[in-house]
């Protein structure tokens, strides 16, 4: 992983046009070749992104660029959409390198892993008729706890918790954006469940078209196939 804090201004051009202005910030570019702009402020979403599959070169200036300041520039390319990132920067405060080595994965608390399990089992609790495509999904900022497809084939993105609360709709929010770029996943929907959701986070969720599912760790606990069971 490489970290680099630099003046820059950052252009993003594709499916969607969006335009940083020069600041310090933070560039993130990991070893699975996405790149992350990060202010210091906005918690962990960063203010722009290249997720992966995507490549980095490194541009020479133009005349232009050069006489306003610029000393390097960098092209981040998706390589299914041809979406891209280009960070002009102006001066490099800090640079270095890090080897992170095999990252073992989030490991969750016994009841939370059980709800994502049992869920995973029980996918029809998400939606009539749904199929379940992976656990663990993988996003460039981390895996979404399930992604599903109900009986229509549109894709379910579904984070589970134990008590939901504000950061774990952001969270949630973060991966339908990641996702969403996909064109083999969009639109992607998105499922909030939780044992229990707290009133900030449903108005929050709804209010960003995210479905609140409450679960009943119980009744799941005996479900499956119709067959009680015992932990």
């Amino acid at each position: 992983m490489r970290l680099v804090i630099a003046r820059c201004s950052v252009d993003y051009t594709g499916r969607l046009n969006a335009h940083l202005p020069l600041a310090t910030r933070l560039l993130v570019h990991k070893g699975d070749g996405s790149l992350l702009v990060h202010s210091d402020g906005g918690s962990y979403k960063p203010l722009n992104w290249m997720s992966p599959p995507c490549s980095l070169a490194h541009e020479e200036p133009g005349e232009e660029e050069a006489s306003a300041g610029v000393v390097e520039v960098w092209r981040v390319t998706h390589k299914k959409t041809g979406d891209a990132l280009r960070v002009q920067i102006y001066e490099i405060v800090h640079d270095s390198s890090h080897e992170l080595g095999l990252d073992p994965g989030l490991q969750k608390d016994g009841v939370e892993a059980d709800l994502q399990r049992l869920l995973a089992e029980q996918v029809d609790r998400i939606a009539d008729g749904a199929t379940l495509v992976r656990r663990e999904y993988p996003t460039a900022i981390g895996p979404v706890d399930l992604l599903v497809r109900d009986a229509a084939g549109t894709a379910i993105a579904v984070e589970v918790k134990r008590r939901g609360d504000i950061d774990g709709v952001e969270q949630l929010t973060r991966y339908l954006e990641l996702l969403g770029r996909d064109p083999h996943l969009s639109p992607v929907q998105g499922v909030f469940a939780a044992q229990e959701i707290k009133p900030q986070a449903r108005v929050l969720a709804e209010d960003r078209g995210i479905r609140c599912l409450v679960l009943d760790y119980d009744d799941m606990k005996g479900i499956e196939s119709g067959i009680p069971r015992l932990f």
